[in-house]
């Protein structure tokens, strides 16, 4: 771990400051929708049997350093990015040669390359594709050259359900408050009006769903239109979706159902055209013409029980519909893909971005990232992750999304040993990243967690292309970057999915380092 960026950050508080800024967080977050639906292990289902109650969305107390170079580097490549993703979603031939590699051993990989080819035999039918992507960076420094000064080194690139844009810009309002009600001490001079930025994730992400929505245009058989957000049931994130979707509906006047991923087969229909047709269960005479089908759900192969789930998807996919994310911007979004463009000495980053200067940004942001294939580098993989001390300095990570998934430091030469070697190719070998320490406090299920902590920064994204077969057919409608995230996590936990139990999230105070 590098040095500590400011060690007296943040700072201690009396009995008295504590109570004052805690009452203050607590009703200020609940007041706002800074919420998330309770764990079990908090609130049992005894106590909430309907689902009911909300709990403050964990938290920190004081918006986290982060230094104002590394935000802004990470703020500038964001549309290079999405340029990238949209052209690996429309090249269909590398994204085949990158699946093919895992389809063999990775069964939820292969079941979505199914969905592809079953819609690619029949033919799609819609050209226009949206992603709302969140690129995630840690501050890197670099401890054999701490001259060096820090910069931003990409985690990993999301296209799929890229959560938290609803509460990000929420905690940035709660610290705002908190500052402006006199709820810090006065001996911290970072926390002031210019070192706080705001995120605009709530209306740059309803902005990229409205110009998909308009894009689409008017129902030709005359229905009234919809978006809908297709969600987990049920769901604990469910605020951070509605202020997105409330966003929606009142500056964009965007009509929005949410549906449930098990229900997709009762509540729609494709028609003869191949419009994609929703029935509300609550207003069975009613229908609408689907113009934007948003994912919050089908991210995870335990959500596909059975081969209905599949069916649905399918039934998506093959439709009219704008998909946020199609099948194969999924795909573009796995660690495969990332792998094979951040090898060190890859040719690949500049079949997608030609320009060269973009290109160069681009790459400074990937940290080294290796095959566990049978591949010159993938051998030399197996060598590091299975040595103890040179596991060390890597993560294992899995084609998943959500959190929880990953293998870390001296854990990943058991666990590869535990896993069958023909598995070993659906991982990739990740060069950890080296954060500056610090500390802050974690508000989470009513307790305060007070330490080192670990900051990670989500960059939003939105773009909207036509595809019109291919590379050369892609044309690039909406390009824009579309808030920040920060999410912060104790720096004993390796993960930071704030979902699924392990981070808490947090906003930037910019600092000159």
């Amino acid at each position: 771990m590098a040095t500590q960026l400011y060690p007296e950050y943040p700072p201690d508080l009396n009995e008295a400051e504590q109570t004052y800024l805690l009452s203050n967080l607590k009703d200020w977050s609940i007041a706002h929708g800074l919420a998330v639906r309770p764990t079990a292990s908090y609130v049992s289902a005894e106590t909430d049997p309907s689902g009911a109650l909300a709990t403050t969305a964990p938290v920190t107390l004081f918006p986290s350093l982060f230094p104002r170079v590394c935000f802004e580097q990470a703020k500038s490549v964001a549309q290079a990015y999405n340029e990238l993703y949209s052209a690996i979603a429309s090249d269909e031939e590398w994204l085949k040669q990158t699946v093919e590699e895992l389809v063999d051993i990775d069964d939820f990989i292969a079941e979505l390359w199914k969905v592809h080819l079953a819609v690619k035999q029949e033919g799609y039918v819609q050209p226009l594709n949206l992603g709302l992507f969140r690129s995630d960076y840690m501050v890197h420094t670099d401890p054999t050259n701490p001259q060096s000064g820090p910069c931003v080194k990409q985690v990993e690139f999301n296209t799929i359900a890229s959560s938290f844009g609803g509460l990000s810009s929420h905690v940035f309002g709660l610290h705002k408050h908190l500052l402006a009600i006199d709820a810090y001490p006065e001996t911290v001079a970072s926390i002031n009006d210019k070192s706080l930025p705001e995120s605009k994730s709530v209306p740059g992400l309803a902005l990229g769903m409205a110009k998909a929505h308009e894009a689409y245009g008017p129902s030709t058989g005359g229905l009234p239109t919809c978006v809908i957000f297709l969600v987990q049931d049920p769901e604990r994130n469910v605020f951070d979706q509605r202020h997105v979707e409330y966003e929606l509906n009142k500056t964009h006047g965007v009509r929005t159902f949410r549906l449930p991923f098990g229900r997709v087969l009762e509540d729609t229909k494709v028609d003869s055209d191949r419009k994609l047709i929703y029935t509300p269960p609550h207003a069975p005479s009613k229908q609408f013409e689907v113009t934007l089908v948003y994912f919050r759900a089908g991210y995870s192969p335990d959500e596909y029980h059975s081969q209905r789930d599949w069916d649905g998807r399918l039934q998506i996919e093959r439709s009219a519909a704008i998909k946020c994310p199609s099948v194969l911007t999924q795909l573009a979004g796995t660690k495969k893909a990332q792998q094979v463009l951040a090898t060190p000495h890859s040719p690949h980053l500049k079949r997608f971005l030609p320009d060269d200067a973009q290109a160069a940004e681009v790459l400074k942001t990937f940290a080294p990232i290796y095959p566990m294939d049978e591949s010159e580098a993938g051998k030399e993989a197996r060598k590091l992750a299975l040595d103890p001390e040179t596991a060390m300095r890597y993560v294992l990570k899995p084609q998943r999304e959500g959190g929880g998934n990953n293998v870390y430091r001296r854990a990943i030469p058991g666990f590869l040993k535990d896993t069958p070697e023909t598995h070993w190719p659906a991982h990739i070998l990740m060069e950890m990243i080296e954060p500056p320490a610090q500390d802050n406090v974690i508000f989470r299920n009513g307790e305060l967690q007070k330490g080192g902590v670990i900051c990670e920064l989500g960059i939003y994204g939105a773009c909207l292309w036509r595809d019109e077969g291919g590379q050369s057919g892609r044309e690039v409608l909406e390009n824009f970057e579309a808030g920040y995230l920060l999410r912060t996590k104790g720096s004993g936990s390796e993960e930071g999915g704030v979902a699924a139990g392990f981070g808490s999230v947090d906003s930037a105070c910019l600092v000159d380092v």
